[in-house]
Parts: C-alpha cells; sequence; structure tokens
C-alpha cells in the first residue's frame, strides 16, 4: 500500500515562501511521476504541478511561475517551493502520485494547510 506523507505547510505572510514536502512509502516500485494538487475552501482539487523522474513537468494555471517543483530528495520524494506567497493561495495541498503515462493522479497523501495571511 502506497502512503504519501507531507510536510512543511503552516502559516506565511503575502510575498513570503515555504517549501513542502512529500515522502512515499510502501511503494514496491519506483514512483516515477509525482506532484501536488491544492484545494481552497468551497472549490474544486486543481493541479499544482506535477513532475516525473526525467525532469517533465506539467503546471497548473493558477501557479504563474512562482512555484518550483523538484525530486532533489531521493527517489519517491518531491518538493515544491511556493514563493512570492499570495492570500489566495491558501489551501489545502496535497501529494500525488500519478499514472506515468497519462499522468492521471492514482495516490493520494493526507494533506498539508498552506494559510496566507497578514
Amino acid at each position: 500500500q502506497v502512503q504519501l506523507l507531507e510536510s512543511g505547510g503552516g502559516l506565511a505572510q503575502p510575498g513570503g515562501s515555504l517549501r513542502l514536502r512529500c515522502t512515499a512509502s510502501g511503494a514496491r516500485f519506483s514512483l516515477n511521476t509525482m506532484g501536488w494538487y491544492r484545494q481552497a475552501a468551497g472549490k474544486q482539487r486543481e493541479l499544482v504541478a506535477l513532475i516525473n523522474s526525467g525532469g517533465g513537468r506539467k503546471w497548473g494555471d493558477s501557479v504563474e511561475g512562482r512555484f518550483t517543483i523538484s525530486r532533489d530528495g531521493g527517489e519517491n520524494t518531491v518538493s515544491l517551493q511556493l514563493n512570492s506567497l499570495k492570500p489566495e493561495d491558501t489551501a489545502v495541498y496535497y501529494c500525488a502520485a500519478a499514472d506515468y503515462i497519462t499522468w492521471d493522479p492514482k495516490y493520494w497523501g493526507q494533506g498539508t494547510q498552506v494559510t496566507v495571511s497578514s
């Protein structure tokens, strides 16, 4: 059973930064494609970014170049650097492991809260 564990959420001021990390356990194979989605209160879950083991990336529409996704923590980890945070970035951020062909999410973490407020 694949389990995804997020860390690094919290409170940031507008214009500030946070770094999220996700580590997978229980996988009997390398998770080729991992990334992040987010869900704000009252809204649908949306893609933030996905990255595969070859460095290919897929971005959601709301990121606007402020976030960076990487696989620099080793196999089956993914990090998301959130810069120039805005109040509208407030959401629960979910780690996902996705199908390596379709990029559709297959496994989910429990989520970590990011709140941007002064």
